[in-house]
């Protein structure tokens, strides 16, 4: 009666008073904290219930969204499904429609259990892992202001988590782990976030190594935050020294590693960091042609200038 179907959509009149029912007898409670004793089809019902009545507008209010944000524990309830695969996707549609309010995804922030996901992205059930990674990146980015508040005010061990994710076994999670470092870093709001970032030498170190990984689309994923690191132009002094004492290596790697086209397009990312790798020493910008993942061993992460 209140999701209908495409054939016969429900009356907003008979919508409205359902939905009012289902408030006052607190049915969303019950049947989010038994879906795991519900059939296969039933737990898709309440998914698809929960979404319908997140988008349900009476007047100028969504009393879906108050409801749980009266119920920051249900939220909760609602991310720790992850636990169990027999309703994880059930409740990682849910929580993501939650996400798109924004009052609700900053109570998620906000609460103890978002750091839950640090966990939950490396299951080892792939479907599991897979969902969750898309919910926490859609809490990171979806609201840029709040995401930016909660980096800042979590910075440390935000990126201290991420870091460990980022040398997760899981392939998708690392590569995913790394994409989504870039666009954290290259959101305009987080400008303050990258800075930071950027003067961390320990950083530096994490995405270089990365591009001794095994898998070159690891390594690919990791050159676009290095790009940054470079393209800098208010580099720390232990930073520059890093990128001086490693400079030719990396012109080797990055000249025969990183592809001169993407797509139709020349790669100007590419050309852009060889140049201003080149100009930290005033060398000149012609790259060398040796063989480059090879030369890319443990020194090439020194930080040591002199060495």
């Amino acid at each position: 009666m209140v999701v209908g179907t495409n054939d016969a959509p429900p009356s907003p009149e008979v919508v409205v008073a359902v939905a009012q029912e289902i408030y006052q007898q607190d049915l969303l409670t019950l049947l989010i904290t038994h879906l795991i004793h519900l059939d296969f089809e039933t737990k898709k019902t309440v998914a698809a219930l929960v979404t319908h009545l997140m988008r349900l507008q009476m007047g100028h209010r969504y009393p879906t969204v108050e409801y749980f944000a009266a119920r920051p524990d249900l939220l909760a309830f609602l991310i720790q499904g992850y636990e169990n695969p027999e309703v994880a996707l059930n409740c990682g549609v849910m929580v993501r429609e939650c996400a798109r309010s924004k009052p609700l995804a900053k109570t998620m922030l906000a609460h103890p259990i978002f750091w839950s996901f640090f966990s939950y992205v490396q299951s080892t059930t792939f479907d599991t892992a897979s969902d969750a990674f898309v919910t926490f990146r859609d809490l990171l980015t979806r609201h840029t202001d709040l995401a930016t508040a909660f980096l800042d005010a979590n910075y440390d061990a935000f990126f201290e988590r991420h870091t460990q994710l980022m040398h997760s076994t899981n392939y998708v999670t690392k590569r995913q782990s790394i994409r989504l470092l870039g666009e954290l870093l290259t959101e305009r709001s987080n400008h303050q976030i990258l800075m930071r970032y950027l003067a961390s030498t320990e950083n530096l170190k994490v995405i270089m190594n990365l591009f001794r990984d095994q898998s070159r689309n690891i390594q690919f994923e990791a050159f676009h935050p290095f790009k940054l690191f470079v393209a800098n132009p208010r580099k720390t002094r232990a930073v520059a020294d890093i990128l001086i004492r490693n400079r030719d290596k990396l012109m080797t790697y990055i000249s025969n590693c990183v592809p001169d086209m993407i797509g139709n397009q020349p790669n100007e990312d590419k050309m852009l960091v060889l140049e201003k790798l080149a100009e930290l020493s005033g060398a000149s910008s012609e790259p060398p042609s040796l063989s480059a993942a090879s030369h890319l061993d443990r020194s090439t992460v020194s930080s040591n200038p002199a060495a």
